[in-house]
């Protein structure tokens, strides 16, 4: 899979109005400039030993190994598995970051003011940025990465192919964005070496601006659509929130290490362990649809039955 075109006619704005619309989103974008930083900021000569023997999980994580299809292959079985597990994370941060470098640059064109227009120009930069990391730590640090997971290719399509601005930053910058600030939080408690940490750790920091600005675009637009407007905005929801559950039965990894698909499919589907995780990293999704009054009834019932609410960041260890 080496590229992927999506066709979307959209129709580019121009605001001829140069006064602030919105001083929030002004603060956002100056906050932006002066957050900027540099790939060569970090320190690339820290080593990771991809690989090696890493300690015992917590006894939560160490009882999910147990009842495991990888058990019967031993505790370096497991050990493997949580650098596999990093690797395909990284690698999905990366193709998703690309993904928003584009939504960014479309952004600029489609959204209705020019404060969100600069906002916009400032994210791409940070997109770019995110993606000249993540692709020169795998590069450099990681074999053999991995590429990109069909359900998240399927959802990145489905964002680009749609020319409403509210649509494609609903599916970017709520769905996807607000998974992968989550996602970078946990890395320190999550991920196995120090420069994956130091990366996400900065990289976390113009997630929740980018999350931000997706709260502030679109929180005063659900209230003025029409009853079938909302409802097509509800099944975006669904629609993303699904393919992010399947993106997580980590088919991709379970074929890496030579796990019966089916077996692995099902531990990562029911163990209480692999469920916490997708909860946890869906949990900044939920507050976020719940800032723009996306987190109605419908979607909060679709939501529980796909299993992906009720365990906060805090709560991974199983404590």
């Amino acid at each position: 899979m080496r590229r992927t075109v999506v066709a979307a006619e959209v129709s580019a704005e121009l605001d001829w109005d140069y006064e602030a619309v919105d001083e929030r989103v002004r603060r956002l974008y100056d906050r932006a400039r002066h957050a900027q930083w540099s790939v060569e900021d970090i320190d690339w000569s820290i080593e990771v030993p991809f690989g090696a023997p890493l300690a015992d999980d917590s006894a939560f994580a160490m009882s999910a190994f147990r009842e495991s299809p990888m058990a019967r292959r031993g505790r370096p079985m497991w050990d493997a598995f949580r650098w596999e597990l990093q690797s395909w994370m990284v690698s999905q941060f990366l193709h998703g970051e690309q993904a928003a470098l584009v939504v960014a640059g479309r952004l600029v064109e489609t959204v209705p003011d020019l404060d969100s227009k600069m906002y916009a120009a400032s994210q791409a930069v940070d997109e770019a940025r995110h993606v000249d990391a993540f692709s020169r730590y795998l590069a450099e640090k990681v074999e053999h990465p991995y590429e990109v997971s069909e359900p998240l290719h399927q959802l990145l399509r489905d964002i680009l192919s749609d020319a409403r601005w509210d649509v494609t930053a609903l599916g970017m910058q709520i769905m996807v964005e607000a998974l992968a600030m989550a996602a970078f939080r946990l890395a320190e408690r999550t991920f196995h070496d120090d420069l994956i940490k130091d990366i996400t750790r900065l990289v976390a920091r113009d997630e929740a601006r980018h999350v931000a600005f997706g709260v502030l675009s679109l929180g005063g637009v659900y209230g003025e659509l029409t009853t079938a407007e909302r409802v097509e905005r509800e099944e975006l929801v669904l629609q993303a929130a699904s393919l992010i559950r399947r993106r997580f039965l980590l088919d991709d990894v379970w074929q890496r290490l030579d796990i019966d698909q089916h077996e692995g499919t099902e531990f990562a589907r029911r163990h209480q362990l692999m469920i916490a995780y997708r909860q946890a990293i869906f949990s900044r999704v939920g507050l976020a649809l719940r800032q723009i009054g996306l987190m109605t009834e419908r979607v909060r019932d679709g939501l529980a039955g796909l299993g992906l609410l009720g365990v906060s960041l805090g709560r991974l260890d199983g404590r």
